[in-house]
């Protein structure tokens, strides 16, 4: 399902003369089976965030291969990108990344506008997918309107739309109280074990980590661990 073989990037800083090159993610190898959770746990600036948003396609390698379901991301342009992860990434954000001018409902509904989907079937996976993440109540409301739990469940709901095989997250749980964060992990095993979509999640979130089917550390730019628990 997913393939990333000898992936690395580095970050600039300084001017044009006196450039420094400063690494963030070094010859890093590994593979994720359909169906598997797999979590990624480390410091603040060990790396995984910014792996994350490679494999999802926001940024470009310095090189490295990455192959999401048979698809070589790291092959195309930043349109390409952009569009594979329109139609086949679910991506969950820490802090919610909702659009504060639409509604619930109109969150979730956005990815499928962009997709050029009719209305009539745009309601109908929105009705379903807010059913299934127990947000119905919920849909005329704006963002402000909404606990962070409901937040995270609307951003779960919008990476769900576009019925993905994979959704990346990063730190789902992170700015939930402990109660919400039991009612996320719930949901994102349930979405896994009915739906059988695969998950990487970044997470500093020990009951997360557990919960997944491996653990990856990140450390200074670099993959350990990830055996099977």
């Amino acid at each position: 399902m997913i393939q990333v073989s000898e992936l690395s990037h580095h970050f600039t800083i300084g001017k044009k003369d006196t450039y420094k090159e400063i690494p963030v993610v070094q010859h890093v190898n590994f593979q994720v089976e359909e169906g598997e959770v797999v979590s990624i746990v480390g410091r603040s600036g060990s790396g995984k965030s910014t792996l994350l948003h490679l494999l999802a396609g926001f940024m470009q390698p310095i090189e490295g291969r990455i192959l999401l379901n048979k698809t070589e991301l790291t092959a195309m342009n930043e349109e390409q990108r952009a569009q594979f992860r329109l139609q086949s990434l679910g991506f969950i954000f820490q802090n919610f990344q909702l659009l504060p001018g639409l509604t619930a409902y109109e969150n979730v509904e956005f990815p499928l506008v962009l997709m050029g989907i009719e209305e009539q079937e745009r309601k109908v996976r929105v009705d379903e997918i807010m059913e299934r993440v127990g947000l119905t109540s919920v849909g005329p409301h704006y963002p402000n309107e909404l606990s962070g739990g409901q937040q995270q469940r609307v951003g779960i709901a919008r990476a769900l739309i576009n019925r993905p095989a994979i959704i990346l997250a990063d730190e789902p749980t992170g700015s939930l109280d402990s109660e919400t964060e039991k009612d996320i992990l719930m949901l994102i095993q349930s979405l896994n074990q009915k739906e059988g979509i695969t998950f990487i999640i970044i997470t500093h979130d020990e009951a997360v980590a557990q919960a997944a089917d491996r653990t990856y550390t990140m450390h200074d730019g670099q993959l350990i661990g990830g055996e099977r628990l």
